[in-house]
């Protein structure tokens, strides 16, 4: 399946009548003027939003599932699928995942083969540049033959709101039309890092603090007994 092939499917159409390209989808995705639709952004579980039914008595909210564009791929903690991590101990092993290993994450190949294809392709030329310009992300979607649909709607805005790229933009005024651009830079964003860290730090915390007041109850309990 092509980059075209997986956008209308996952769109239920044409992808040229119901997907805006370019700059401007990705500029009106970060103002928050379109809520992700169709595609990896939803599931059948996530579809449609909590409703709520009132009835005589009580008035209850129907859980319809987290919608696939706030979730992320993590299989169990022990799946072939991924590297090992820890030891038997549960202490951390210092080797690191590659590039690959982590946009699994955020586009699972086994689910999303086309979206995992085209991060990781942008995903690399970005690491060895650290920022490209508009005009470079143009030729890069050029280059690889990629759907403006697929990469601008699908994976770009992702990359963007799980912290893997940051953008920036500047509003830049034509001499003589008077007409104001906005050009877009992308960057590498340590924000994905600092984020999935927070959540890793804070559950080993909360873990070596229980375990801290159980070993303490426990000499308590040991010394009274003498």
């Amino acid at each position: 399946m092509t980059a075209d092939d997986e956008a209308k499917e996952e769109s239920g159409g044409s992808t040229a009548e119901n997907e805006e390209t370019g700059e401007a989808a990705v500029e009106k995705e970060e103002a928050g003027e379109t809520a992700p639709s169709g595609g990896e952004e939803t599931t059948p579980s996530a579809l449609p939003r909590p409703s709520i039914s009132k009835s005589s008595s009580e008035r209850t909210i129907a859980t319809r599932g987290v919608p696939a564009g706030e979730t992320l791929w993590l299989p169990p903690h022990d799946s072939p699928a991924i590297r090992a991590f820890e030891d038997k101990n549960e202490s951390a092993t210092r080797n690191a995942w590659g590039l690959a290993e982590v946009v699994q994450f955020v586009f699972p190949a086994r689910y999303q083969p086309v979206y995992h294809q085209v991060a990781l392709a942008f995903m690399q030329q970005l690491v060895g540049r650290t920022r490209m310009e508009g005009a470079e992300i143009a030729e890069f979607v050029s280059s690889q033959n990629i759907s403006k649909a697929t990469f601008y709607n699908r994976v770009l805005p992702r990359l963007r709101r799980v912290g893997m790229i940051k953008i920036e933009r500047q509003t830049v005024v034509a001499v003589e039309s008077k007409r104001k651009y906005r050009p877009m830079t992308l960057h590498l964003s340590k924000t994905f890092g600092n984020y999935l860290g927070k959540i890793g730090d804070s559950w080993l915390a909360a873990v070596d603090e229980a375990r801290s007041k159980y070993d303490q109850q426990k000499k308590l309990e040991s010394f009274d007994e003498k």
